[in-house]
């Protein structure tokens, strides 16, 4: 491993099929797993993942390998400004990146999808994060109350 010149396949649910530098994929634990233990030059089948998802995850295994292996001149500051612009996409990819990063073991990207949903949950009442993320309140108004009461303490710790 390591040589940048080494190039595996990869293939999508949806038959896309990507030729990706070692180095760039084996980001994924996955990947890089079936790599190793698996026939190197064959084509690793990425079953879980659509071939517009894995674009992306391989733009940003891209990026952070070549920020970390100093091919490109990018400050700290400027690689945490490209990601936060990295996850500005619509709710739906974002959890199809969630998913994807989960599956192929992609810890940073992980990190990285989660708070972004975490900062859009942060600060907002129940019935604001339900509208975010639109999710149906199936809690009749008296099974929610008897919540809020059983519960107390968690909704004053909230200031909800």
């Amino acid at each position: 491993m390591g040589s940048t010149s080494t190039k595996i396949k990869l293939r999508t649910s949806d038959q896309k099929v990507f030729e990706v530098e070692e180095a760039v994929v084996v980001q994924s634990q996955t990947i890089k797993y079936f790599y190793e233990n698996g026939c190197p030059g064959s084509v690793i089948h990425v079953h879980s993942v659509s071939g517009d998802i894995l674009s992306k995850i391989l733009n940003y295994c891209k990026k952070h390998v070549n920020s970390t292996a100093g091919k490109e001149d990018i400050s700290p500051e400027e690689l945490y400004e490209w990601d936060a612009n990295f996850v500005k996409v619509d709710q739906n990819t974002l959890f199809d990146l969630i998913l994807a990063a989960n599956c192929l073991k992609i810890e940073s990207l992980l990190d990285l999808t989660c708070q972004t949903v975490a900062n859009m949950i942060k600060g907002k009442r129940p019935e604001e994060i339900r509208t975010t993320f639109n999710i149906k309140n199936d809690y009749t108004p008296e099974a929610e109350e008897a919540v809020r009461r059983e519960n107390k303490w968690a909704f004053d710790m909230l200031g909800v």
